[in-house]
Formats: C-alpha cells, sequence, structure tokens
C-alpha cells in the first residue's frame, strides 16, 4: 500500500533538511520512517518548483547556480530584516545574498559592459597602486633619513668619547 502525503507534510518533512536541524536524508527517513529514495524524489521535485532545498551535506558556498538564482528571486523585494529572517531560516548570510544578487547582475551584462567594468576596475587598480608604491617611497626616504641620524649621533659620540649608554 502506497501512503500519501499532503504537500504541507511533504514541506514540513523536507523544512527538517535546512537550519537549524540541518537533518540528512537518511537521518529523516530514520526520524520519519519515510524510504530515502521518496525523499529524495519530494526534494528534487521541489527544487524544480523554486523551492530553496539544498543538499544537507553542501555548504551554502556549493549551492547550484539554480538554487542561488532561486535564493535571489525569493529575496529580491525583501527588506533587510525580512532578508536577515530569511538567512537565518535558510543557514545563509545576507552577505552572501547581496553577493550572488551582483554576480546574477554580472551576469546579465553584455560583454561591452563587462569590459568597461574590468577597465574601470583596472584603472582604479593601477591609481591604487601609483598612491601605495608612493607612499612606500616616502617611508624608505623616512626611514634611510632615520638610519642616517643614528649614524651620525654614534659618529659624533665616538668622536667626544662618549659612552653610547649613556642615553
Amino acid at each position: 500500500m502506497m501512503t500519501r502525503y499532503s504537500p504541507e507534510r511533504k514541506e514540513a518533512i523536507l523544512k527538517k533538511m535546512l537550519p537549524p536541524h540541518s537533518l540528512s536524508v537518511a537521518q529523516l527517513a530514520k526520524e520519519e520512517g519515510i524510504c530515502e529514495a521518496t525523499l529524495y524524489n519530494w526534494r528534487k521535485a521541489f527544487r524544480e518548483s523554486g523551492v530553496v532545498l539544498p543538499d544537507s551535506h553542501t555548504s551554502s558556498s556549493q549551492w547550484s547556480a539554480q538554487t542561488k538564482l532561486a535564493v535571489v528571486a525569493d529575496t529580491l523585494s525583501m527588506t533587510e530584516a525580512e532578508l536577515s529572517q530569511y538567512c537565518r531560516e535558510k543557514g545563509l548570510y545576507p552577505e552572501q545574498v547581496h553577493q550572488w544578487r551582483s554576480e546574477c547582475m554580472q551576469g546579465f551584462m553584455s560583454a561591452k559592459e563587462r569590459e568597461a567594468e574590468a577597465k574601470k576596475q583596472a584603472k582604479a587598480d593601477k591609481q591604487e597602486i601609483k598612491a601605495l608604491k608612493k607612499e612606500l617611497r616616502h617611508k624608505e626616504k623616512a626611514l634611510a633619513e632615520t638610519a642616517a641620524l643614528l649614524v651620525l649621533r654614534k659618529k659624533l659620540r665616538a668622536f667626544y668619547g662618549e659612552d653610547p649608554g649613556d642615553d
């Protein structure tokens, strides 16, 4: 005899794969008394319908592009408070979602736009490198000047016959 489960019951069972429970399919099958193959099929069907259900053994950084896109779509119109709540429920950080949004936007840019963005970033990097090199030269000069003053001080003390430990 085949047992029928309501969509609500299926969803409640599958949510146990998410934090804070983060149960594996094997653990969930044992706990609920449901065949593992059935749980895998449910999870697959829910994913295909757009519900975010990652593998319990997969960290959020290894989620599929489809799952990440579903998260971005789910959270697009959320306030920061709603996003934070959503992230807590899914075991994510808001920064990850913001990064995924950015990656989606970059994916939608044309080649010309990406090239312009890369040139803009390269120009900014060159300016930063130039400023850092200038600062390094300044510090090297200051260090050389300090070293020269210390050598002169030592020679002056030696000339007057002072003990270097008199400071």
